[in-house]
């Protein structure tokens, strides 16, 4: 497996200031969050996105990852809006030459069976542009969607091979789904695996991975034996949780970490 973490952890640093990051801490790759508040968003024009493919060319560290926030099953909105931002955040990604783009599912409190059909309908209607670009659409398990069984629903319903899961570990577990179950539901499907670790299902404050209470050797030891056919995410939500231990000086023994468990196999 390769490793990777996301810009979420460190939120406005500078480009160059990430690839230096990722370079010391051994990480080959680094999912991008598409915010304005962040250097690198859709907002962005040519000379920038550019520049941007430069500085982590010359450091040797990919681009994994344009994580964005469209909400893919939200129900109403201003549709030719949210397709705008699907192909906005496929654009980016293509001229980034990263892999994925990120959703979120944003269901809300409506009925399953539509929220399911609003988002394949959405997503199935972004694929031919993602092909086109190269590029996967990820459907993060998170909110009303947060289990492999969940997000299987609407992938089932979308049926293009552009269009996958990204397994977030912690949504899955505060969702009631065991890893193997996860696994099973969404490797048919799956981008790649975001790691973290929590305190609680009460408080989902980060800390260093091991320190808290996901089942991260159950996760990781699923994919043990993959080679470097894969990745894990480190998604350290310092943006959200400013009092959180900083992230660079967590991320060497972070990845050590998953090392170990992916030799442990458990």
């Amino acid at each position: 497996m390769k490793f990777a973490f996301s810009t979420l952890g460190v939120p406005g640093l500078p480009i160059p200031e990430v690839v230096a990051l990722a370079n010391r801490t051994g990480y080959q790759g680094v999912e991008l969050r598409a915010h304005p508040e962040e250097p690198v968003h859709p907002g962005i024009d040519e000379r920038e996105r550019a520049a941007v493919v430069e500085e982590f060319k010359r450091g040797g560290v990919e681009i994994l990852t344009v994580a964005g926030y469209a909400r893919v099953a939200a129900e109403g909105g201003d549709e030719d809006r949210l397709s705008q931002e699907l192909d906005e955040l496929i654009r980016l990604a293509s001229d980034l030459g990263a892999s994925y783009i990120r959703v979120f599912p944003g269901g809300g409190d409506q009925d399953p069976e539509a929220a399911d059909a609003t988002a394949a309908r959405r997503l199935g209607a972004a694929a031919p542009l993602a092909a086109e670009a190269g590029v996967r659409i990820l459907l993060e398990t998170h909110d009303s969607h947060r289990t492999g069984a969940d997000a299987m629903r609407v992938l089932g319903l979308v049926g293009h091979p552009q269009v996958g899961a990204l397994w977030d570990v912690m949504h899955t577990w505060l969702g009631g789904e065991r890893p193997v179950t996860s696994h099973a539901s969404l490797s048919p499907h799956l981008g790649y695996v975001q790691v973290k670790d929590i305190a609680s299902a009460q408080d989902t404050t980060p800390l260093a991975l091991g320190a808290g209470v996901l089942p991260l050797g159950e996760c990781v030891g699923l994919f043990a034996g993959d080679g470097d056919d894969g990745w894990l995410c480190w998604e350290y939500e310092k943006r959200w949780y400013p009092a959180a231990a900083d992230l660079p000086d967590l991320l060497i023994p972070g990845r050590e970490h998953l090392e170990a468990l992916l030799a442990r196999g458990h």
